[in-house]
């Protein structure tokens, strides 16, 4: 077999990460072979905490070996009879136990074109050594091998609905083939050691955290361009003649350049900094929504809300004599486009709707909402809260009057986040808050205020923090935000399968298209005690009705368990979660 794409092993390539967990393959044909560990062909007796360098791999043998690994497994897996044999949230292995992902070493280069991406780690680590060192022969695979699965191309980029159970379940018998079109590096065992927190113990476990959607971690180099700040730039900005001011102010402008890059919006007066998205809808109700609305227009909401995106609306509604209108979703929490349509009238002003359903991990079809709201000549504001660590934002092709983020939600740090505005639109704006650095000339009788950005940023703004979140957007475009989302998406496919072994599980949201979370409950198990339950395994996750009570009201259910996930997690993770899941479902 050719070997046209040569990569370093360890690269993870999410096009053929499928969710094919615990299928029957039984179809494939059994060959008996001693060629050593599906992880890379190891030679037995040589532990995969320390590869040895092979110059390629048959990826024939390789994808042998695979397909008969399979008929070891037997009963239940063997990681659900023991979760506590979980020491390090490892994606496949190739780390000994309570190692860092420094440790890991590759062979000189693997056709990942035709192998199982994850196969390169093979078989569940055990706790104090590795047993399939020890004994080759006796390879027990657990529930996150059963990933693997080879998918053409042409099928992975329908592969859009986790709960499509007749794609997500076919399997393909006859060829072992896949057409790679084109390269993907991302590798979450590299990925990880960036991101110190990971390595944290939590009650004696390794830190597994799915509570992303809440806010995702940091990864080093966001925290020393914060330190990098305050040990060698710290200074207010602007109006003064100093190195420092000057350092300060390029750094602070410079973060503001990587916002606009990273967004695709047109220019840097469009971009104003804030606390974050609840700061930023906020700034846009007290600004032009006091300017603008009056009693008896209406505002437009989605059903999928954070309250964030609802009470600032409301303080305005109540003040103004406004009335809120609302989008309905149907029962896999998707937006009704056509009961969209009716809503609009004459009074009509505003549609402000999220991006991604914080709560269900919807997406809407957001250019599809903005593009009707502007035939009726209504403005629109998109909440990117959640859509901005997961997917390409891209605004001019968007084109919303206004997007709103958090840099915590995007591996940056908290209180900053960005408001987006169309310039013209901001410009012709009332500010919100008055004071220091947002005016031109101030009289005791008149003051005139900057254009956009500056007219909306009163006052010493959060310097350090916005210079950490330009890091931040560096840091995610280093690895490409489009690989996040592809990778994220089988990951995802892969937990979706998962969760749906777990007896009696309800998951809340089954929309088509979803990001990275998701949301169940276990008919007679409070969601509290299960986020207890599996904290006491290091795992975090979000139990609670996420500040999105109207929508989960709307599903019949007052609270519902929330992992969520980002490019730092692993099938393994997924893994210890569901053990969990499956231990406290076998005890009530």
């Amino acid at each position: 077999m050719s070997t046209n794409n040569q990569y370093q092993a360890g690269q993870l390539d999410p096009q053929v990460l499928a969710d094919l967990a615990n299928q029957n393959f039984s179809d494939f044909q059994h060959q008996p072979s001693n060629l050593g560990d599906p992880r890379g062909n190891l030679p037995s007796g040589v532990a995969s905490h320390s590869f040895q360098p092979n110059a390629s791999l048959d990826l024939a043998a390789i994808a042998q070996q695979v397909l008969a690994s399979f008929q070891h497994k037997v009963g239940h897996d063997s990681f659900a009879q023991n979760p506590s044999s979980l020491s390090l949230g490892d994606p496949r292995g190739n780390l000994l136990t309570g190692a860092t992902s420094h440790s890991f070493q590759s062979p000189t280069s693997l056709d990942v074109s035709a192998v199982p991406q994850q196969a390169l780690g093979g078989a569940q680590q055990q706790a104090d050594h590795d047993a399939l060192a020890q004994n080759p022969s006796s390879l027990s695979l657990g529930r996150s091998f059963g990933a693997e699965q080879f998918i053409p191309n042409s099928l992975l980029g329908s592969l859009a609905n986790p709960g499509n159970d007749p794609l997500v379940n076919q399997v393909f018998l006859n060829e072992v083939l896949v057409a790679k079109t084109q390269n993907t590096t991302l590798d979450p065992l590299l990925v990880r050691k960036d991101f110190p927190i990971l390595f944290e113990r939590v009650n004696g476990r390794q830190l597994i955290w799915f509570d992303n959607a809440a806010t995702t971690q940091k990864p080093q180099s966001v925290i020393d361009r914060i330190s990098y700040f305050y040990e060698h730039e710290n200074s207010n900005i602007h109006r003064a003649a100093h190195e420092l001011a000057a350092r300060a102010t390029d750094a602070y402008e410079g973060a503001r350049e990587k916002v606009r890059a990273f967004l695709n919006a047109k220019s840097v007066n469009e971009i104003v900094f804030a606390r974050g998205t609840t700061e930023a809808i906020n700034l846009v109700s007290q600004s032009w929504g006091r300017q603008n609305l009056k009693e008896g227009d209406e505002i437009i909401l989605s059903n999928l809300e954070h309250h964030a995106n609802i009470v600032p609306w409301q303080l305005l509604a109540k003040e103004k004599g406004l009335r809120i209108r609302v989008i309905p979703v149907d029962d896999d929490g998707q937006l009704l486009l056509d009961e969209y349509q009716k809503l609009f009238n004459n009074r009509t002003k505003l549609v402000s709707f999220t991006h991604v359903s914080n709560a269900l991990g919807t997406i809407t079809p957001a250019k599809k909402v903005i593009e009707i709201a502007h035939a009726a000549g209504v403005k629109v504001l998109l909440d990117g809260a959640q859509s901005i660590s997961h997917m390409r934002v891209d605004l001019q092709d968007l084109n919303p009057d206004w997007f709103v983020f958090s840099g915590h939600k995007v591996f940056g740090p908290t209180g900053i986040g960005a408001l987006y505005g169309k310039e013209d639109l901001l410009n012709a704006t009332q500010p919100w808050q008055g004071g220091g650095n947002m005016i031109k000339d101030v009289t005791f009788e008149h003051t005139q205020f900057h254009d956009a950005p500056g007219r909306f940023e009163a006052g010493t703004g959060n310097i350090a923090d916005a210079v950490g979140l330009g890091a931040a957007l560096d840091y995610v475009n280093s690895i490409g935000i489009d690989l996040i989302d592809q990778y994220e998406h089988q990951l995802l496919l892969y937990a979706t399968r998962s969760l749906k072994e777990v007896p009696g599980i309800r998951l809340i949201g089954t929309a088509k298209d979803k990001a990275s979370v998701l949301s169940f409950v276990i008919p007679g198990i409070k969601t509290e005690d299960i986020g207890a339950a599996l904290n006491k395994e290091g795992i975090a996750v979000r139990s609670g009705h996420h500040c999105a009570q109207p929508i989960l009201r709307r599903m019949g259910v007052e609270t519902t368990v929330r992992p969520s996930l980002a490019f730092y997690n692993t099938c393994q993770e997924v893994d210890a979660m569901i053990a969990v899941l499956h231990r406290i479902r076998s005890q009530h």
